[in-house]
């Protein structure tokens, strides 16, 4: 968050979130989604249950233009790409020929040996941080022609934590 203040809106003094962060009563029970709208500085706070996908197949779209850098609050263009799922469950992004990420995760791609995850992503989010830290994924070039040569597509992020991220044969991947 404070890289992404200072990137976009030169902010330079740091935010400490445990001076800003209440957990309410409500949030009891079950996991739940903490959303901080900020600029500058923090202008609001919500929490939600979080209602995990179910993925058991994915469409390739093509998104040459997409830029999402940073996670914003305005989502018209991944919900776009997201109609154009037809009967899968969500799309697979792809851009310039490689793929990137889904609509809401990351992904890592299974070769029978090791776990990649596209050197590129839409979003380099911080489970992906983690993961490549802690040199369980690696970073890769995949672009869609090579997805064939892989076993398996996980999907994770934040409130998806890599051991319960859906794990799909590559079969359930289709194309445009």
């Amino acid at each position: 968050m404070n890289r992404t203040r200072q990137l976009l809106w030169r902010a330079q003094e740091p935010l400490a979130l445990k001076d800003y962060l209440e957990i309410p009563h409500s949030v009891n029970d079950g996991k739940h989604k903490c959303r901080i709208t900020y600029g500058a500085e923090i202008v609001n706070i919500e929490w939600e249950k979080y209602q995990p996908r179910t993925i058991g197949s994915l469409r390739v779209v093509k998104a040459d233009g997409l830029d999402y850098a940073h996670k914003y609050k305005d989502r018209q263009a991944l919900n776009s790409l997201y109609d154009q799922r037809g009967s899968c469950d969500d799309v697979l992004i792809m851009r310039q020929g490689f793929i990137t990420d889904t609509s809401y995760a990351n992904i890592a791609l299974f070769d029978g040996a090791g776990w990649y995850t596209p050197e590129h992503p839409l979003l380099a989010g911080t489970q992906r941080a983690y993961l490549l830290d802690q040199e369980i994924i690696k970073p890769r070039a995949i672009r869609a022609d090579d997805i064939p040569a892989y076993v398996h597509l996980r999907l994770f992020n934040a409130m998806l934590p890599w051991e319960e991220g859906p794990t799909l044969e590559i079969e359930r991947l289709f194309f445009e």
